[in-house]
């Protein structure tokens, strides 16, 4: 199961407004803003429902440059496995298995980027 997918942007505060708008009719709000300090990169903004966003907006990639996909991972465990797989097959680290904060206290993910350099992570929300 896919638990978030984030796309580039390339105006933040425009896109922002723009889904706010657009998905209010959905039930779906924005839920977090990460500043680019926080994220060493663009700031970024997710949307979602019940506290939990699942749609991302990065700010500072190329609108139309490489996505981000993360899929839900049951344990730990899964997604260390997951990236160690990943690795194996070919992908690029982007991130080792470990806690991030920057979310929530239980995220736990792992980022690899595969042949095409999009951003491909698996997630476990649940508490060691």
């Amino acid at each position: 199961m896919i638990d978030h997918i984030g796309m580039p942007v390339s105006d933040i505060a425009r896109a922002t407004d723009f889904y706010m708008k657009a998905l209010a009719p959905l039930g779906i709000a924005m839920i977090k803003q990460i500043s680019a300090d926080q994220t060493g990169h663009g700031a970024a903004v997710g949307f979602g429902t019940d506290g939990k966003p699942f749609f991302w907006l990065g700010e500072g990639d190329k609108a139309g440059d490489h996505v981000h996909v993360a899929f839900a991972a049951q344990s730990r465990a899964e997604v260390d496995a997951f990236y160690h797989a990943a690795l194996a097959a070919g992908a690029k680290d982007n991130g080792a298995p470990g806690l991030r904060p920057i979310y929530h206290a239980n995220y736990y993910g792992a980022f690899v980027l595969d042949p095409d350099g999009n951003n491909i992570e698996a997630v476990c929300h649940a508490p060691a």
